[in-house]
């Protein structure tokens, strides 16, 4: 039995490196509605990601209208008051306890060019927090994701989870969408876990907001660095 694959040309090459190297996180959206058609599509694209044994580990929760507008506003309303916000930890650690160099230099570097193009100095801290704030509504996008996992996987299905993940912002760059992976939530993951009726064996792995990019906003003027090829890669010969 012969497998016939689809011929790659050097278009498919071109639009496929488009899609990738075009992806940034935006934080800016317009109103503009994304149709259910749409996100289902790209959704079936991501599915095609590989996983373990096929483990498949994703499970995704589509917001819209008024479910995204009282899940924005139930966290807002627990990162705006310090003494509740304290209550709300994360579930697991996405970035280090310690910080090194190269990482807490870039981590410090993206912040601040960020702020830079928003004119928010370093003493700003109540500009700093509503721009944190903006996480929580998906930065006005018409669609915010959560995405969970079961608790019985373990780190493989995670390295998994984030293949399936970079193949929905590629899919969606591919429709000329965009998309920014949010962190950000998984501090309040009682509360997307009660708003969203999660199961208990169901843990928030983050969220991701999905539109149309803003494009009179400053802050998605924003384009992050890339290490050079030389930088990060070893050739055993």
């Amino acid at each position: 039995m012969t497998t016939t694959f689809p011929e790659i040309t050097p278009a498919t090459t071109a639009a496929v490196d488009t899609a990738i190297t075009s992806r940034r996180s935006l934080r800016a959206f317009l109103p503009t509605p994304v149709p259910r058609e749409t996100v289902q599509a790209i959704l079936q694209v991501a599915s095609r990601a590989p996983s373990g044994t096929n483990t498949q580990p994703w499970q995704v929760h589509v917001l819209t209208g008024a479910s995204l507008a009282r899940l924005s506003n139930a966290i807002r309303a627990a990162y705006d008051d310090p003494a509740v916000r304290a209550t709300h930890t994360e579930e697991y650690a996405y970035y280090p306890t310690q910080w090194q160099s190269p990482f807490i230099d870039r981590r410090r570097k993206v912040g601040w060019d960020l702020y830079t193009l928003l004119g928010i100095a370093k003493t700003d801290k109540q500009r700093m927090h509503e721009q944190h704030a903006r996480n929580y509504a998906f930065f006005d996008a018409p669609v915010g994701l959560i995405f969970t996992i079961d608790r019985v996987l373990q780190q493989g299905s995670w390295l998994d989870y984030g293949m399936f993940l970079q193949n929905i912002m590629v899919a969606a760059r591919g429709r000329g969408l965009d998309t920014c992976p949010q962190a950000a939530f998984t501090q309040f993951h009682r509360i997307i876990s009660a708003e969203l009726r999660l199961p208990a064996e169901q843990m928030v792995v983050c969220g991701m907001a999905l539109g149309h990019a803003d494009p009179a906003a400053v802050e998605n003027t924003l384009v992050t660095e890339r290490e050079p090829v030389a930088g990060f890669t070893t050739f055993h010969d």
